[in-house]
């Protein structure tokens, strides 16, 4: 019986809150992996033989891929510049053009170049927009990219698109929402903190629906689309499959942190009064509105099911929490 042929991957952004998670369950797999990044770090499979990184120090349009390609036959692609709180850019569309349209355009050629087969674009669901009003966001929904980022994902995109379409490598786009898992920062972490901390919430009359997706689950549906032949030039929305509201997620939260939830009642325009006094509108806005993402496609094109559940994705990433924040 012939030996399953596990492709070589080149993983970008490989030290990331992502990357490194992909490379590690690519490893685990038997994937040999080779890991751009920014620096050299300790890395858990760096004592592999499978395992290599090439230090490709800051992106730019005229970096060199070809060392970081030598044998590679599927490219995850997942560097990229994402929202910053206070951009000193005074242009900060061209910059997220810059890093994540032009150096994604330059990858791409040279990867095309080196007769990669499959290149794995991680976009997200902000191309389709910020807010879900009834029906959520599926495929065919109309790209409604509202601020920098936003744009730079979906301008990659049609790049990729017309690339594929003149070189023949096969391109696959994936549209996260919120991700969640070990080492998760910036607004859930406060949450996370909020909860733990037993700070009361006004959050208990807020009545939405989000969907989020767990670093497990998404890693998992990344390495799916390797070397699945139904996934090859198609664009999908994934996520847990179960949408919640603001106040169920802090339940859960709480729930796993063995602490009762902290839950009061204020009027919805009461909190965007206070989220606009506040300047932290967009905060707010999160905290209050609907998004939700449709992943049926997904799961059916690629036979797929997350393997973690939303309140196993919680308990984990509260388990890590304690571990690094602990009282």
């Amino acid at each position: 019986m012939a030996s399953q042929h596990y492709p070589h991957v080149l993983v970008t952004g490989a030290n990331g809150f992502v990357g490194a998670e992909v490379c590690r369950q690519l490893l685990n797999r038997g994937f040999p992996v080779t890991a751009a990044v920014r620096r050299v770090t300790e890395f858990s499979g760096s004592a592999s033989t499978s395992y290599r990184q090439v230090d490709m120090g800051e992106l730019g349009l005229g970096t060199d891929w070809a060392v970081a390609l030598q044998g590679v036959e599927v490219v995850i692609h997942l560097a990229a510049r994402v929202h910053v709180m206070q951009d000193v850019f005074k242009d900060p569309l061209d910059e997220f053009c810059r890093v994540n349209v032009a150096c994604t355009e330059t990858l791409a050629s040279a990867a095309a170049a080196h007769e990669v087969k499959r290149f794995i674009f991680l976009s997200s669901i902000k191309v389709n927009g910020e807010q879900t009003a009834g029906a959520p966001f599926r495929e065919q929904s109309a790209p409604n990219p509202q601020d920098p980022y936003a744009v730079s994902k979906w301008e990659a995109e049609q790049v990729l698109r017309r690339m594929s379409a003149v070189t023949g490598m096969e391109v696959v786009i994936l549209r996260p929402p919120l991700v969640y898992g070990p080492n998760v920062k910036a607004n859930f972490l406060r949450l996370l903190r909020w909860v733990d901390q037993g700070i009361p919430l006004p959050l208990a009359s807020v009545q939405n629906r989000r969907s989020m997706i767990y670093l497990g689950n998404l890693v998992d549906a990344i390495v799916t689309c390797i070397d699945h032949p139904a996934v090859a030039g198609n664009t999908y929305l994934l996520s847990d499959g179960e949408d919640v509201s603001t106040p169920e997620l802090i339940r859960q939260m709480a729930n796993a942190f063995g602490k009762a939830a902290r839950l009061w009642p204020l009027p919805v325009i009461g909190l965007r009064v206070l989220g606009a006094l506040s300047c932290k509108k967009s905060e707010v806005d999160r905290l209050l509105g609907s998004l939700q993402v449709d992943s049926s496609r997904f799961c059916h094109d690629a036979g797929w099911a997350p393997p973690f559940t939303l309140q196993q994705g919680i308990k984990q990433t509260v388990d890590w929490y304690r571990g690094e924040f602990g009282r």
